[in-house]
């Protein structure tokens, strides 16, 4: 997608302009609707260091990527995504952040067949690092932002297994796989995991300690034949309070990854 392309979608939105990583980002995103937020910025932050090449899946508007990419200076991204207005906000934001040289944006649809993918210019088999934070919503739970954007918000349980199949595809023969998920789907991560991957570790994240999980950082590794870590719970909060313990805090200031 050109970034003249780009400017001519995204000027008919209603947008807003926020800062991610203490300001070194700025991303703009769609006032009403999904808004890329804690979830993104904590899956950028989860990418290994000494990762060459992203794939983000449904990468909405690229903050996850875009993360990523500002932590690591050699990593090159490429974002997909389906919705053609939400992937001309992801072009814009990489040329806005002077990301355009290392990273592009190709509209698709991740559960499209492997020829179409193909077609478009994922290569199998390529990327060190794959990441996604599919949609959560079920097909009948909750209302999503408008009908333009429902695919983006309702999700069949059928569909992670094909998320978890497009990434599997196109990481590259030890590369890392990393998905952030609501932890009620955490059966399903695993079984559509565990049948393509090795190495998964899992790192439950709650709100506060001594609070139940609500969302489940997972990672595998392609082509190994390690054994599954289940990690210790971390809150992300200090008690009784919503400032962020010092390990997050440092993340969403973008002083720190995620050490996991």
């Amino acid at each position: 997608m050109s970034l003249d392309h780009a400017s001519k979608i995204v000027k008919h939105q209603t947008l807003t302009r926020d800062a991610f990583l203490g300001g070194r980002l700025l991303v703009s995103q769609p006032g009403n609707g999904f808004r890329a937020g804690m979830d993104s910025v904590l899956l950028g932050a989860a990418v290994s260091g000494n990762a060459a090449s992203l794939l983000d899946l449904g990468s909405g508007v690229g903050t996850a990527a875009l993360v990523a990419m500002s932590r690591n200076a050699a990593l090159t991204a490429t974002l997909a995504e389906a919705d053609a207005e939400t992937a001309a906000l992801a072009a814009l934001n990489l040329n806005e952040n002077d990301l355009a040289g290392r990273g592009r944006v190709l509209t698709l649809d991740v559960t499209a067949p492997g020829k179409a993918r193909a077609a478009a210019g994922l290569a199998a088999d390529h990327f060190s690092a794959v990441i996604a934070n599919p949609p959560y919503f079920e097909a009948g739970r909750g209302t999503a932002p408008s009908s333009e954007r429902a695919a983006a918000r309702h999700f069949a349980a059928e569909d992670l297994d094909r998320w978890v199949k497009t990434a599997a595809t196109h990481a590259a023969p030890g590369g890392e796989v990393v998905f952030i998920y609501p932890v009620h789907a955490l059966p399903g991560l695993l079984s559509a995991f565990a049948g393509r991957f090795g190495a998964i570790t899992v790192l439950p994240l709650s709100p506060r300690e001594g609070e139940a999980a609500t969302r489940i950082l997972i990672r595998g590794t392609k082509g190994s034949r390690a054994p599954l870590t289940l990690l210790a719970s971390r809150a992300l909060h200090e008690p009784g309070a919503r400032t962020f313990r010092p390990e997050f805090d440092a993340i969403f200031r973008g002083e720190a990854g995620l050490i996991w």
